[in-house]
Parts: structure tokens; C-alpha cells; sequence
């Protein structure tokens, strides 16, 4: 985004010892936003604290989600999520900045969100900052998340469940329509 001089990008740093985050923070400076968390004491933006939205239903959430850089290699495989996310959900975004899109999660402007590939610095802090808000980031199994996996599901924990249905479903669909490579 930023090179292509598009307003929405984020300077994104996270601490983590022995594979546990310790502390995260993005920061927005188009829209002066700093988003920070450390492991036990809650999420923050510009100092205040943050809150989840408390929508509880798919249909009823906003949800973001991304494109990774091989897009064009594997576009039916993304399109089947963005498919699925269209009928299920009441909106989705595609922003093309992780980690704003986590934050959003973390102060409730997003619902859930879901991308495949992103990297460790893609992710670490925003990850950090949903868990302390008290979100749920987990593979699209709804098993524990790993930074240096291929999956990231996150959510308002409310949804959580239903947004991991509707990914295990696009990912049926993608399946079933013959394609045998996985993005």
C-alpha cells in the first residue's frame, strides 16, 4: 500500500521470548493510531483501553481478510473464502494491511478476519493485541495459532466457531471443484 501511495499501512514491531509474544505494537501514522499490548495487561489504542465488538452472529459481522502475494498463481483458491465470506457474512474488506486489520479485530471496527501466508511480521503484533483484548486467534482449525504457520483465523471470540465453519467450508468448495494444488 504505502508504495503505491495508498493511505492504509502500519509500522508493525512485536517482542516474543521463546515463542511467547510479550509485546506488540502498530502504528498508523496516517491516522496517528498506536495500537500496543503487553502480555498481561490488556490492549490499547493511543493509551485508552480497547474493546471487542460484541456482535455474536457471522451474518451479522464484518469481516476482513487479505490476498497474498502469489494471488494471481492461486486466485480460485482465495476467491473460494472470498466467495463463502460474501453469502455468509454482512460485509468483508480487503485493506491490504494485516496488521491494521488485527487491530480492527482488537477494537471491534472488524469482527473477524481471516488470510493465509502471512509472515511473522505480517501478524505477531496484532496477534499479541487481539489476545489481550480478548479475542481468539487460532489455524483455521481452531488449533493453536503458530507466526510461522500458513492460516490465521481471528476473532471477537464471539463468532469464532462460525467463522472456522465458513473457512472449512470455502476450502471444501475449492476441493470439490477439482483443484488439486493448495494455495
Amino acid at each position: 500500500n504505502f508504495a503505491h501511495g495508498y493511505p492504509h499501512f502500519a509500522v508493525s514491531i512485536a517482542l516474543a521470548r521463546d515463542d511467547e509474544l510479550l509485546l506488540g505494537l502498530v502504528y498508523d501514522p496516517v491516522r496517528e493510531e498506536l495500537f500496543t499490548a503487553l502480555r498481561g495487561s490488556g490492549a490499547r489504542l493511543n493509551g485508552a483501553p480497547i474493546e471487542l465488538s460484541s456482535v455474536d452472529q457471522l451474518d451479522r459481522a464484518l469481516l476482513g481478510t487479505g490476498f497474498p502475494y502469489d494471488q494471481r498463481q492461486h486466485a480460485d483458491f482465495y476467491l473460494s473464502f472470498w466467495r463463502e465470506a460474501v453469502r455468509q457474512a454482512q460485509g468483508v474488506r480487503r485493506a491490504g494491511a494485516a496488521a491494521l486489520d488485527l487491530c480492527y479485530v482488537a477494537c471491534g471496527r472488524l469482527d473477524g478476519f481471516w488470510e493465509w501466508k502471512l509472515h511473522p511480521w505480517d501478524l505477531a503484533a496484532g496477534r499479541l493485541i487481539i489476545e489481550e483484548a480478548g479475542g481468539r486467534v487460532t489455524d483455521s482449525a481452531g488449533g493453536p495459532h503458530r507466526l510461522t504457520g500458513e492460516e490465521t483465523v481471528a476473532s471477537n471470540g464471539r463468532i469464532h466457531e462460525e467463522l472456522l465453519a465458513m473457512v472449512a467450508r470455502a476450502r471444501g468448495q475449492w476441493s470439490s471443484e477439482g483443484s488439486h494444488a493448495r494455495g
